[in-house]
């Protein structure tokens, strides 16, 4: 019969003979061993923007190591929620294939390559990402000195657009000079000579007739007219010699 507290006892003391205090922590003993160990990716002084680590929980079961560890992020760097989703689905899967012997160094080994492969993938997918806008910034600005260049399909919309433009301005000229050429009614009235006789046309319309009675002129040699300017030329005339 399999001793599993046994086993048990014996990967712990293995693990802290490995691992340095500050990387291996023994959170409870009973009753089950709950530990922690921190994996940190190799080279990660070289990526400093993108230097990732995390410390795993690990807690037997009763039947450990016929069955996997309950496993855990405690802590985390650098890493998103995607990424440490990735991760579990890894270490879950080192857990299968290691069962029935002794897998947290397994486990932690994997785990620490695996966060050196998400390093360097981080890192070189910004450079990427840096060198993409780069080129596209440098081929918005030759595109900007060298203009667009013209195609055929470009050339005809240009056309129909220009044709279209014209078409209106021809429009609006013509409407423009209808308006200024049409004549003020000033303008009709000095230049129809037919409007001079207009009144006197609409009364013979209408059947009256201009008739002058001389007679109220026939006695106009009888009157007589004051001639006040021929008295103001008088030096002797006084006011009152009228009179």
């Amino acid at each position: 019969m399999t001793d599993y507290q046994e086993e048990q006892r014996n990967e712990i003391e293995a693990l802290q003979s490995i691992y340095n205090p500050d990387e291996i922590e023994i959170i409870e003993t009973e009753p089950y061993h709950k530990f922690t160990v921190k994996v940190i990716p190799q080279d990660a002084e070289n990526f400093p923007d993108h230097a990732m680590s995390t410390n795993i929980q690990f807690t037997y079961t009763a039947d450990y190591p016929d069955s996997a560890p309950v496993m855990e992020f405690a802590e985390s760097e650098n890493m998103n929620d995607s990424q440490l989703d990735s991760l579990m689905e890894f270490m879950k899967g080192q857990a299968e294939e290691n069962l029935g012997m002794g897998m947290i160094f397994t486990i932690i080994s994997a785990v620490q390559e695996r966060l050196t492969d998400m390093m360097e993938k981080a890192a070189k997918d910004e450079e990427e990402e840096a060198e993409r806008k780069k080129q596209e910034h440098e081929e918005a600005e030759r595109q900007r000195f060298e203009g667009t260049r013209v195609t055929v399909e470009t050339f005809m919309a240009w056309k129909k657009m220009f044709d279209a433009e014209m078409a209106e301005q021809k429009r609006l000229r013509g409407i423009i000079d209808v308006v200024s050429k049409k004549p003020t009614g000033k303008e009709l009235f000095l230049t129809d000579t037919s409007m001079n006789e207009s009144d006197v046309k609409f009364l013979q319309d209408e059947g009256d007739t201009l008739e002058v009675d001389e007679s109220l002129f026939e006695n106009m040699g009888d009157l007589e007219l004051d001639d006040n300017d021929d008295d103001d030329d008088d030096p002797d005339y006084k006011p009152g010699d009228d009179d």
